[in-house]
């Protein structure tokens, strides 16, 4: 898979921040991962959250850093070609595995999730990092993740709480504000998906999802390549790793065994 990860994709994912790979993942990848997933449904992390209004009339269900406990999970990460697409785009010699994220709107889910990056919820300083978004079902174009081109490449903007708009993370005013996204002007990517494809993406480039009609379980793995780094927070970071900053001091490599190497290239040792 990774020699079809070619020159013009890298420099795609290099100037948007995302790529979508078409048929990234086997038939047997793609139901491994939708394994993991309903024995994760059916057996929540205490990290697992409803993120839809009571009222909503489906339901949008996120959990976090599964992968030790849901042995479908870790085998993916191991195994599939998805970390060696992660080095490739990034140019990293080795990656390692950050966090997976579960991501279940049912069908009729009215909550979208509101543009965002990524990177300012987080505990890592770097700019090779690299997010993978997979769907076991099909999704279409309106229910898919989109991407504002570029954004990557600017400021790293306020996290805020997604249903309550709280700054929860960063104090007010120590980081710019998330701009209007004009959707007849901004630079919108995304991409209509089928079981087996993925889009990979850079930790800060802004991305939304609307509601879904039909059920859309989406699978996440976040990778971190060779210049990522610790950067220990005064607040609860999304997801936490509480006690890391007592074993990984700041601005360390994140070598620790809750983020193991997953891929490395032949040339390092």
């Amino acid at each position: 898979m990774t020699s079809a990860i070619s020159r013009s994709l890298i420099d795609d994912f290099r100037r948007d921040g995302a790529v979508c790979v078409r048929g990234a993942f086997s038939e047997g990848e793609v139901q491994l991962v939708a394994d993991g997933i309903e024995r994760n449904l059916a057996d929540p992390s205490p990290r697992g959250i409803v993120a839809s209004r009571e009222e909503d009339a489906g339901r949008f269900f996120e959990d976090f850093c599964n992968w030790d406990r849901i042995g479908e999970y870790e085998r993916f990460v191991r195994e599939s070609p998805a970390a060696a697409i992660a080095g490739a785009l990034t140019g990293s010699e080795r990656v390692r595995l950050y966090h997976d994220h579960l991501l279940v709107k049912e069908a009729g889910t009215a909550q979208p999730t509101p543009w965002h990056q990524d990177q300012p919820y987080y505990n890592v300083d770097g700019a090779q990092t690299c997010s993978m978004w997979m769907p076991v079902d099909p999704v279409p174009r309106d229910a898919t993740l989109e991407f504002v081109a570029g954004s990557h490449l600017g400021p790293w903007l306020m996290p805020r709480s997604f249903m309550d708009d709280q700054a929860k993370w960063f104090p007010e005013g120590s980081l710019e504000e998330l701009p209007e996204i004009d959707r007849e002007t901004a630079p919108i990517v995304g991409w209509a998906l089928e079981p087996g494809d993925a889009v990979f993406f850079h930790m800060l480039t802004l991305h939304a999802a609307a509601g879904s009609r039909t059920r859309r379980r989406a699978f996440s793995v976040r990778f971190l390549g060779d210049d990522v780094v610790h950067a220990p927070r005064e607040w609860r970071t999304s997801p936490p790793f509480p006690g890391l900053v007592d074993e990984l001091p700041a601005g360390a490599p994140m070598e620790h065994p809750l983020f193991p190497v997953v891929w490395e290239t032949a040339a390092v040792s």
